[in-house]
């Protein structure tokens, strides 16, 4: 019997011994094949990237897989960046593939201008007509035109050509004056005098009013001559139109003399002055150049192109230069010392109304760029000069600056619409803490309906009913009692009704909507301190409004319908708060 039970014990441990040879081994095998089977994979994987995602620099929750356009603004997509590993903190990097796309090149800079500039201070012009020279053809008594010589403009008149016959029935009446005092031109000579002067002021010849007299006949239509040569500017009369006297029928220019007007900015005004000589030269006839003398600096800028015109007075007898032609203008020795200035191409600047700026290379080797503020010279042909922000030697982007632009601003880095400072669109309010009584919320409440209505108008963008809802609103807010109200609530309380009565009194939407921009900074304030509203009410903001500044407004529904663009950009915006 224990014989038996020590055979099967040792029956048991080689069974088990067995066992594990056979199968442990080969799980071991097996694990080790996985093992290698998975450092394989993982070295096969490790050469794969990531498909390339596109967004838009406006609206980063856009996220597509290939390019295209941006489903909110419309914008055109740029690629996303995966990483920004060792850059410092406004740098960013492009990847090749992107720099490729949008042609991004870059120029070093150095001192000193090209060849073409040679010193010269460049501006761009029009040749205009010398309005000195213009004259007005007009009629010289009342009537009817029945026949009109002059049928386009560029037609050349010469001085005493007929250009227009009038019936007048003035005139016919004054011929029958003439011929019944021609008869009594001896015993009334004053009359006779005076009848004949009133002929000759309406421009009758001698020998026309004597003609009338001798002949005892009236004539229905007369004629309109020329008194002066020109080429016509413009046909301000048809056949059949009643005319007044004086009233213009045609207008003359003499292009024997001919304007270029040319357009200076500010920083060019200083370096400009009447009597200097201007070197001229157009499209139209490239292998000349042209003398010319400033004649005129506009003592007033134009406050939409910041820019004031200078004017040169051109001979033109040849009729080399036509009216509308663009020409360019080089004016000699007011450029600074070519050898001490940093020129940059005009394509590298951004520009945005306040500031200049450009990009600027700073990893040779690698496609990392950074914003760079500079302050800006006298534009000499395509080309600026830089007073200060760049050092020769300096790699900047000369082409696809917006690209790189829309990159930075898209990754949050200083752009041409970001100082730098942390941008706050998308973040929350912060909560203005308020005191108000429960009196004044709850009839505060009741003007909620009418500034949502209005609200909802500036999405459809009509003024009308933008303008009645927000008269609608202000009689709500005004019929509130204020006086428990403290000095920082009354403002913003009495700040709302302002702007809601400007709105009402403007028929303007752009104007309407600066205003409504105002009335949100007040009401939002308000409102946020309203407890146990009757429904959630959405604190909602577009970045992109109030000039990029971003501007809020209120609204019950959580989806996006953007007041300050209406269809242009409908969606634009996110949810930045809830009052419940």
């Amino acid at each position: 019997m224990n014989k038996n039970i020590v055979y099967i014990a040792i029956a048991v441990v080689v069974g088990l011994l067995a066992g594990w040879i056979i199968f442990g081994s080969s799980a071991e095998g097996s694990m080790a094949v996985k093992d290698v089977s998975d450092m394989s994979d993982t070295h096969d994987h490790s050469g794969e990237t990531a498909a390339e995602m596109w967004t838009c620099s406006m609206h980063p929750q856009i996220m597509q897989p290939e390019p295209g356009d941006c489903p909110i603004c419309g914008m055109d997509l740029i690629p996303a960046e995966t990483s920004a590993e060792g850059l410092a903190v406004n740098e960013i990097k492009m990847t090749e593939n992107a720099m490729a796309l949008a042609n991004i090149q870059t120029t070093i800079v150095g001192n000193g201008t090209s060849e073409e500039d040679d010193g010269m201070l460049s501006l761009s012009g029009k040749i205009a007509t010398n309005e000195e020279n213009n004259t007005v053809q007009s009629s010289y008594f009342d009537g009817r035109i029945e026949r009109l010589n002059v049928n386009f403009e560029g037609q050349e008149i010469s001085r005493g050509q007929l250009l227009a016959t009038i019936y007048a029935p003035s005139l016919v009446a004054a011929q029958q004056e003439l011929i019944t005092t021609a008869s009594l031109k001896e015993s009334q000579p004053a009359l006779y005098k005076a009848v004949r002067n009133k002929l000759k002021n309406w421009k009758l010849s001698e020998s026309q009013i004597n003609t009338i007299e001798q002949s005892g006949n009236v004539r229905e239509n007369f004629p309109i001559y020329a008194t002066v040569s020109g080429t016509v500017s413009e046909v301000m009369a048809a056949e059949g139109d009643y005319v007044k006297q004086g009233q213009p029928i045609v207008k003359l220019s003499n292009l024997n003399t001919v304007w270029a007007a040319f357009d200076a900015y500010e920083n060019q005004i200083s370096n400009l002055k009447k009597g200097q000589k201007i070197k001229i030269t157009t499209n139209a006839y490239s292998n000349k150049e042209f003398d010319g003398t400033v004649s005129f600096i506009d003592p007033i800028l134009n406050n939409a192109t910041r820019t004031v015109t200078v004017r040169a007075t051109l001979e033109n007898r040849d009729d080399l230069f036509k009216p509308g032609m663009f020409v360019t203008g080089k004016v000699k020795g007011v450029m600074t010392a070519a050898s001490t200035q940093l020129s940059v191409p005009a394509s590298a600047v951004l520009w945005t109304g306040e500031r200049s700026l450009v990009y600027i290379k700073t990893n040779p080797n690698e496609p990392v760029f950074e914003m760079r503020e500079v302050t800006l010279g006298n534009r000499s042909g395509e080309k600026y000069q830089v007073t200060s922000g760049l050092t020769s030697g300096d790699e900047i982007v000369t082409n696809g600056t917006f690209t790189v632009d829309a990159a930075a601003q898209l990754q949050g880095k200083k752009s041409m619409m970001n100082k730098g400072m942390k941008d706050e669109g998308m973040t929350a309010m912060a909560p203005m803490k308020m005191e108000l009584s429960a009196a004044f919320q709850k009839e505060f409440q009741k003007a909620l309906p009418a500034y949502l209505q209005m609200k909802d108008a500036f999405v459809a963008s009509d003024a009308v009913q933008v303008s009645a809802f927000a008269k609608e609103t202000s009689k709500e807010l005004k019929a509130i009692n204020s006086k428990d109200l403290g000095k920082m609530e009354l403002s913003h309380f009495n700040q709302s009704i302002t702007m809601l009565d400007a709105i009402a009194e403007n028929d303007i939407l752009d104007n309407q909507r600066e205003h409504f921009v105002i009335l949100n900074e007040n009401i939002v304030a308000l409102a946020m301190n309203v407890k146990a509203l009757s429904n959630t009410i959405y604190v909602q903001k577009c970045p992109m409004a109030n000039n990029n500044k971003g501007a809020i407004w209120l609204s019950t529904e959580k989806d996006i319908r953007n007041p300050y663009y209406g269809e242009q950009m409908l969606t634009c915006g996110s949810v930045i708060e809830e009052i419940k």
